[in-house]
């Protein structure tokens, strides 16, 4: 029975029945919307934690929309970054907490083949090899789980 039809058929002691199932609806969507912006909030800090490429155990845990909102956030992400800095852009997601040196020694945890660092120069990453690199370009690479920093 709607509200206009009870009223009418004079069933009152429906109304507080109704009322009560109503405020139940509403505020079952507010909490599933409450719900849903907290899973984007927490997929927007993956993005910044792990860049923009997720471990197979984040994605599972993913349905195919909040996948598609991943993409769209690191797209437009990568475009203000490119924005950035003259016409070089700059990458806002480095250097999270002020870096206390700007070289770190790092492991390499598995096989992940060369990296160019700024002059040039290639380091080739061999599961269980250490290098002496720039923190900037290792970052992403500790996050991803390819390299652990080494603390003496």
């Amino acid at each position: 029975h709607g509200l206009n039809e009870t009223k009418s058929e004079q069933r009152a002691d429906l109304l507080p029945s109704i009322r009560l199932r109503h405020c139940c609806l509403l505020r079952n969507q507010r909490c599933v919307g409450a719900y849903l912006y907290d899973r984007l909030l927490r997929i927007r800090a993956l993005r910044w934690e792990y860049g923009s490429v997720l471990p197979a155990n984040v994605r599972f845990h993913m349905s195919a929309e909040e996948l598609q909102w991943f993409t769209c956030y690191k797209k437009s992400l990568a475009s203000f970054m490119r924005s950035l800095g003259g016409g070089g852009g700059l990458d806002v997601t480095q250097d999270m907490r002020p870096p206390k040196s700007l070289y770190i020694q790092v492991r390499c945890v598995k096989d992940h083949g060369e990296l160019e660092i700024d002059d040039g120069t290639l380091v080739l990453l061999k599961k269980n090899s250490q290098h002496f690199l720039p923190r900037w370009k290792c970052e992403h690479l500790i996050r991803q789980g390819i390299l652990e920093h080494v603390v003496h």
